[in-house]
């Protein structure tokens, strides 16, 4: 193991990755190619035997027969499910990228703190204005009732937001 190598990247990875899942799918294939073979030539073998009468043979071979077809769908499901992991690894692992490349928590708290900084040098909190602010229903123009005592009350609070 090598200490002072770099991580692979995530498309290195990728790719490593998936050429190792062909790899192995290729080495399956080739088992399940070379196992049919041996089929069609055992097929052969029993049509042969069976001809020449030889029932205790033909039998033998038949199960061989048997065994060599359950190794052979064996084999094809390994196939399958080297397929499906390689699929699934290939879409996690582009997961994974999507998640590193939208994922910056630490750059976004950075510039978080860097705006509360700026807008607290400029003297703007925004909380205490908030709190300051009028509360509930803003009076229609149909009001008659707002008094000059309303209007100076409006009046003093504007000011305060004037001036923090």
């Amino acid at each position: 193991m090598n200490f002072f190598s770099k991580k692979p990247t995530p498309k290195e990875a990728l790719r490593e990755s998936k050429r190792e899942m062909a790899n192995a799918t290729r080495g399956i294939e080739r088992e399940i190619n070379a196992l049919q073979l041996e089929e069609k030539k055992l097929v052969t073998e029993i049509k042969r035997t069976a001809k020449t009468g030889n029932e205790a043979a033909t039998k033998i071979l038949a199960r061989q027969l048997v065994r060599l077809r359950q190794q052979i769908a064996n084999l094809q499901g390994s196939r399958a499910q080297m397929r499906g992991i390689a699929t699934h690894t290939q879409t996690e692992m582009m997961s994974d990228a999507i998640d590193d490349a939208l994922d910056n928590d630490e750059a976004e708290d950075e510039t978080e703190e860097l705006t509360n900084q700026v807008l607290d040098e400029i003297g703007v909190d925004i909380a205490s204005q908030l709190s300051a602010a009028p509360k509930g229903k803003i009076a229609g123009k149909n009001t008659e009732d707002v008094g000059s005592s309303g209007i100076d009350e409006l009046e003093k609070r504007m000011a305060a937001l004037r001036n923090p």
